[in-house]
């Protein structure tokens, strides 16, 4: 008996394993090159005095208290913490007049606290700087130029900054390119990347973690919480931020910051780029497009 045979059907016709090249999943080329426009809507807040009315509205609808209005001295004084800041946009929600406006605006990474700290009205005394912070900074920017070892710490954040800092391994960002990897020990790092508002069981680990990292090293404080505490800030099982602990090099403002915040703050804690944020003040040729 002859065995019958089946033909299997015909197989469709493949097209291209890949499809066009999507502009947002492509390398960037950013520090070494220009920024290019960020994707999506613009996420910074904006305070724009000549609009202000003093109403204080915003201030009542943000949930960190990152700003506040103030009309006891004459002048109205506002002054807008992007260290408290969650990016949420609330405050411009319910501006009455439309002086809360969103920017697009990412390298918002600091050297010093009081610069996250926005003030319109009377100028406030100006700051000393610090002599011992300098030299550091110079022996940090000689010995780590080409290549440095990172130590990330969560200090009981809710993983949306970690999100973002394991970003930084993806082929779009590719700290890597740079001379920058995140190791896994304290011995074998030069820096600490800190995330969350350094709970109280955290606190021991943390200080632990950085008496372990060789010297000379710094800290980079993450996000909202690792600023200030974010919305954790009043809470006594937090110690409300990096910066309570342990000494902060640079401060990189979100909820949680970009990857190109991070790269940013990074490249600025090596000393390659110029601090682009000073007393809150975002620059004017930063501002990509009309504020919303």
């Amino acid at each position: 008996m002859t065995e019958r045979t089946v033909d299997p059907p015909p197989r469709p016709a493949r097209g291209p394993l890949l499809g066009p090249a999507d502009p947002a999943a492509s390398p960037i080329r950013y520090p070494l090159g220009p920024l290019e426009p960020p994707v999506g809507p613009p996420r910074t807040p904006l305070h724009r005095a000549e609009r202000c009315e003093g109403t204080g509205a915003c201030a009542r609808a943000c949930p960190t208290d990152a700003i506040s209005v103030d009309r006891s001295l004459g002048p109205t004084v506002v002054e807008l913490d992007y260290g408290k800041c969650l990016f949420c946009g609330l405050c411009i929600d319910a501006c009455p007049s439309g002086a809360m406006a969103s920017v697009r605006f990412e390298e918002m990474a600091v050297r010093d606290r009081a610069d996250l700290r926005l003030r319109h009205g009377p100028p406030p005394p100006p700051l000393a700087g610090s002599r011992l912070a300098d030299e550091v900074r110079e022996r940090v920017r000689r010995l780590y130029g080409d290549s440095l070892a990172i130590r990330a710490v969560d200090a009981g954040s809710c993983n949306g900054c970690e999100v973002e800092v394991a970003a930084l391994l993806w082929p779009r960002y590719d700290l890597e390119r740079l001379g920058i990897q995140l190791v896994a020990s304290p011995r074998h790092a030069d820096a600490l990347i800190v995330t969350g508002p350094v709970t109280r069981n955290m606190r021991l680990a943390l200080e632990k973690t950085y008496r372990a990292v060789p010297g000379p090293s710094f800290v980079v404080a993450v996000g909202a919480c690792g600023i200030s505490g974010g919305p954790f800030r009043d809470s006594p099982e937090v110690e409300g931020g990096v910066d309570r602990v342990l000494p902060v090099e640079v401060y990189v403002p979100g909820c949680p910051p970009s990857p190109v915040s991070l790269l940013y703050g990074l490249w600025l804690a090596l000393g390659k780029v110029d601090q682009r944020l000073a007393r809150g003040e975002i620059p004017a040729d930063a501002l990509r497009g009309p504020p919303r």
